[in-house]
């Protein structure tokens, strides 16, 4: 090969790398923006499922609570109607955060959260049919106190699993 040859190889060599080199950087600045909104997309997400775990887990939590403390006070006889208001709207918040869950949230928590909120639909229905006089055989709020117990590892299995969705092992 000639230097004259080796010459013009060199300049078109040179000629294309001018030339292309700021459709390759295009290139590169796009993939980039693309990984950046799928990362975006991610953190958003994952976001989005922190801020629906805490509020479902604050809402079971305070359904929980005050379904207790409302059996606690059918059995002592105390039972007021600002507890029946306190533990209707802790019902409403709880069923509320899970129908915004259903919408984001992995099958396995929604399942965690069936499993939940069979025991806790059941011991509110059971403790209105108390207060109201419309008690079926066996049932007292004792009873249904008892049977409330088994919400408990529900609600921690369901924290669990919620935790491990979002990275958090312990």
């Amino acid at each position: 090969m000639s230097t004259v040859i080796a010459a013009m190889i060199t300049a078109v060599v040179g000629i294309l790398g001018t030339l292309f080199a700021p459709l390759l950087q295009q290139r590169m600045t796009v993939r980039q923006r693309e990984e950046d909104a799928r990362t975006e997309d991610r953190r958003r997400r994952t976001e989005e499922r922190r801020t629906a775990y805490t509020a479902m887990n604050r809402a079971s939590r305070q359904f929980h609570t005050l379904l207790k403390d409302a059996l606690h006070r059918i059995r002592d006889d105390v039972y007021t109607d600002e507890d029946r208001v306190r533990l209707e709207e802790a019902r409403r918040e709880y069923r509320d955060r899970y129908a915004e869950a259903q919408m984001i949230v992995p099958e396995r928590v929604l399942e965690a959260s069936r499993a939940l909120n069979t025991v806790l639909a059941g011991i509110d229905a059971q403790a209105k049919r108390i207060d109201r006089g419309l008690r079926r055989d066996g049932e007292t709020a004792a009873g249904a106190l008892l049977e409330l117990k088994e919400a408990e590892p529900r609600l921690a299995e369901m924290r669990r699993i919620m935790r491990e969705d979002l990275g958090i092992l312990d």
